[in-house]
């Protein structure tokens, strides 16, 4: 039996780790303080030695991350064993509660470094910002072209409601709330009142995080899905926003930025599947997506009015000095005849304020716009019709700096959200219309899936005349296969409203292998149709096309369908520039690197010619939206980078490094398709392979998440990966810590190209491939190779076990090979910072979820033995190592 260490040990060997990470001072000390604040509140709200077995458990799993740490895993194994069910499910919340502190922590750290380098002379022409990409353009195409593709630019995340942010939101406020204090404690005086204060409240906060419940008692509906993505506008986007377009401009124009109309446009626009897409979810009906619009307008209306109201408020510039112009003026005497009891209200409070006044009043039509009185706006355009009279008015009488100061946010807040905040996305199998319009042309009564096919194109209807066409006019057709798929959209609304149907743009989505290698063909014929004929006239030649990620690396592997992705993709785009189309591909990409994740801003610099141009649209999920726009600082950062690479992708240099190194290496791409290819079926198409996945992860379990309104899979078994959905794949795989979905079969494409030199030089010259090589080192790094033996040994299939593992060594060996040094993620010092710092405690909830897996997995073949517990104790330890590994899905 193996000795535990000493206490004097114990401290030894976790300074030496946390030291041996490189972590900076700064960060170190916050994860201490929040750490000693857990521990506290462990010691003074946890059952009795609690907190001795949490650090028993730590000190263990610390030792095993050594090379040679095989003795100390057998005793962290044999710890998570030891505790009674009781005290495992205590121990995996603490766990828990101790990676949401340190992801605060690392992300306090991220917006310290934004912070002290946004103060730092010359940061403006830093790498990767938009100022940079902008200034790069001028010197490859010329200052008019560069301002031409500048005021094109466009940026549009969409954000969806898919099952992989396992935090609830009442764990999310909690951590929030901990942000601030922590800005408050870095502004304190060392040991001053104010440290006390922030440390007791800290302290406070520490505590009800451990006392809030970790799982969701139920599912959430699809409306309380809106509810959460709407917070993240309330608390970050809707003023982060014009504070993007503000600081490159000022990077831009320097001096001359805020006195003077703005060289950057309002090139953000956010869209929306939660609440519209009813693709395998029955819950999301066409009243869900009525309310889902409702929910946005009034946040972006209530946002506009007080913004207005603010601004307003300080336009207190006297008419002797700042004269109005006749069209403001004739704004005011307006609103008199329309409204004399407020407007005299209005003007007792603004004497001689003229430009006060009328933006004052434009607060009250945005106040009737949201209730719907008489007065109300019609459309966003009159209000920025509005706006704009009071900014030239403004400027003509001298006052530039509040004409292109506050007037100009608002500005941009109307042109970047409209009264609809989201450009709600419908999205419904192509399989479920076939069925719906053979049922309307056999005659008939209707089912109820076929009325609530038609109900939605009503929704839609009325959603257009209450916020305009902006607010919800893109329908995604999932599976597309053929043109008609496309064609049965438009032959639905007429079935539905006739000559009056909405306005839409149907969007193809392609998922399958398959389907990506037939789009450019669909296309063609389609774009023949009438219906999408008349709609690219009125566009100017503008087409959306979807590609997605998860399915397509589900059908053939991750390398086979990063390929044929760059393939779909460059042959899309060629198709448009002859047909002379307007492209705007849009990527369904998860967060998690087996459903196209990781970072967005390299994945777009190595995109095939022609289908960037400018436009950059991407799906946004689970825990992905929160940490890219959950923290203003961050939400900055992130959507300046995606802008630069957008803006770049396009460049002359950029677009002859992607193209030739894709026909030089075009050999190797041959290769590794096909060898992938058969060593992924070489499992996944093995027999019995579905219910053995379904055994050596937790993939039924996941299903009992109450993680979103949405099912995990297609059907009621899982006797093929037909049955399940990407989504759930990619993360039963990462919850057994072997991340196969972003990995298998890279390690068998890159030994049957064999030659080392020739794929170093492939590595630093092929931006797919590099993009690809690093995706899969940080999959690799999150990966535990004796941990995913202890979950793929619950099988009974050695053969299957043994190509994982096999696979899993031959890749991790490759991928060092071709990024060099000895261990993964050596080129990435902070990424690897980060998961090294993270691994012994995922190691720990992993072990006890594989306790309460065994177990249930025993139970299933015998009698049940306390399986509520059991798989409590699985779902917290699920939550845990999503919130440790942070991309799950």
């Amino acid at each position: 039996m193996a000795v535990e260490p000493t206490n004097t040990e114990a401290i030894r060997v976790i300074s030496r780790f946390e030291a041996s990470n490189g972590i900076p001072d700064s960060m170190r000390a916050d994860v201490r303080m929040l750490g000693g604040l857990l521990g506290q509140v462990l010691r003074e709200s946890g059952t009795p030695g609690l907190y001795e077995d949490v650090e028993r458990l730590r000190l263990a799993t610390i030792q095993a991350a050594d090379a040679d740490g095989d003795e100390a895993f057998e005793r962290a194994a044999s710890i998570a064993d030891s505790f009674t069910i009781e005290r495992a499910d205590e121990v995996a919340r603490a766990f828990t509660c101790y990676f949401h502190l340190v992801n605060l922590a690392e992300e306090h750290q991220r917006v310290r470094v934004l912070r002290e380098r946004a103060g730092q002379p010359g940061r403006e022409d830093a790498v990767d910002t938009v100022a940079a990409a902008y200034t790069q353009l001028r010197r490859e195409v010329g200052d008019d072209e560069a301002a031409r593709r500048l005021g094109e630019l466009r940026f549009h995340p969409v954000f969806t409601a898919h099952p992989t942010e396992a935090r609830r939101r009442a764990v999310s406020g909690s951590i929030r709330r901990l942000s601030d204090l922590l800005t408050q404690n870095d502004a304190a005086s060392p040991g001053g009142a104010e440290q006390r204060r922030a440390h007791r409240r800290m302290l406070e906060e520490v505590d009800t995080l451990w006392r809030t419940a970790p799982l969701r008692a139920q599912k959430p509906s699809p409306t309380d899905e809106v509810r959460t993505v709407m917070s993240v506008f309330d608390e970050t986007l809707f003023t982060t926003v014009p504070h993007v377009y503000r600081r490159i401009d000022d990077a831009l124009r320097g001096e001359a930025s805020g006195n003077g109309a703005p060289a950057v446009p309002a090139f953000v626009r956010v869209g929306s599947w939660v609440g519209g897409d009813r693709d395998g979810n029955p819950f999301v009906t066409a009243s869900v997506t009525r309310e889902a619009a409702e929910i946005a307008a009034d946040h972006v209306l209530r946002g506009l009015e007080r913004a207005i109201e603010r601004i307003g408020r300080t336009l207190t510039l006297d008419a002797a000095d700042t004269p109005p112009s006749a069209a403001v003026a004739a704004l005011w005497t307006r609103f008199e005849q329309e409204q004399p009891s407020l407007a005299a209200e209005i003007a007792k409070r603004s004497p001689d304020e003229p430009h006060r006044r009328v933006m004052l009043s434009l607060a009250h039509r945005v106040h009737a716009t949201r209730s719907g009185a008489p007065d109300a706006y019609a459309a966003p355009e009159e209000l920025l019709g509005d706006l704009r009279t009071l900014q030239s008015s403004l400027s003509d009488a001298g006052a530039t700096r509040h004409a292109f100061g506050g007037v100009q946010h608002l500005i941009w807040q109307v042109e970047t959200y409209g009264f609809h905040l989201t450009e709600l996305e419908v999205r419904q199998h192509s399989q479920v219309h076939a069925e719906a319009l053979a049922e309307l042309e056999a005659g008939g009564e209707l089912s109820e899936r076929t009325g609530e096919v038609l109900e939605v194109f009503r929704a839609i209807a009325d959603i257009q005349r209450r916020f305009g066409p902006r607010a919800a006019g893109r329908y995604v057709v999932s599976f597309t296969q053929s043109a008609d798929d496309l064609a049965a959209v438009h032959k639905l609304a007429a079935h539905a409203l006739g000559d009056d149907a909405p306005v839409l743009d149907v969007v193809p989505l392609f998922e399958t292998f398959a389907d990506l290698r037939a789009a450019p063909g669909i296309l063609a014929e389609v774009v023949r149709f009438p219906e999408f004929r008349a709609r690219l006239d009125a566009t100017g030649n503008r087409l959306e096309v979807m590609l997605g990620y998860s399915d397509s690396s589900k059908d053939v592997g991750p390398v086979a369908a990063n390929l044929a992705l760059y393939e779909a993709q460059r042959d899309i785009a060629q198709w448009a520039v002859e047909s002379g189309i307007r492209l705007t591909l849009f990527h369904g990409r998860g967060g998690a690197l087996g459903r196209g994740g990781g970072p967005a801003n390299s994945a777009i610099l190595a995109q095939p010619p022609h289908s960037v141009d400018g436009r950059f649209k991407l799906t946004e999920q689970g825990e992905v939206i929160f940490a890219r726009y959950g923290e203003p600082a961050i939400a900055m950062r992130h959507i300046d980078q995606v802008a630069a690479a957008t803006l770049l992708a396009s460049s002359p240099t950029v677009e002859e490094r992607t193209s030739g190194a894709a026909e030089r290496f075009s050999s190797f791409a041959k290769v590794m398709d096909v060898a992938s290819r058969e060593r992924f079926f070489s499992l996944v198409k093995a027999e019995g392979f579905a219910p053995w996945f379904a055994t050596v992860t937790p993939m039924e379990e996941i299903g009992l998440l109450a993680l979103g309104s949405r099912p995990a899979r297609r059907g009621l078994s899982v006797e093929s990966l037909e049955d399940l959905r990407a989504i759930p794949w990619v993360f039963a795989w990462t919850q057994a810590r072997i991340n196969l979905a972003g990995w298998f079969g890279l390690g068998t494409a890159l030994e049957a190209v064999g030659d080392e030199r020739a794929l170093q030089e492939a590595y630093r010259e092929w931006p797919l491939l590099r993009t690809m090589v690093d995706n899969v080192a940080m999959s690799l790094a999150k990966t535990d190779e004796r941990i995913a033996r202890e979950y793929l040994a619950l099988g009974d299939r050695d053969d299957l076990a043994a190509i994982v593992l096999d696979e899993l060594r031959l890749t991790r060996e490759w991928v060092i090979r071709l990024t060099g040094g000895e261990v993964l993620l050596e080129n990435k010092p902070i990424l690897q910072r980060a998961v090294q710092l993270r691994t012994p405690y995922v190691d720990a909830l992993s072990l006890l979820q594989l306790r309460a897996l065994r177990a249930l997995r025993t139970s299933a073949t015998s009698e049940p033995v306390q399986t509520p517990d059991l798989q409590r104790l699985l779902l917290l330890s699920v939550s845990g190592v999503a919130a440790g590994l942070q991309n799950t899905g």
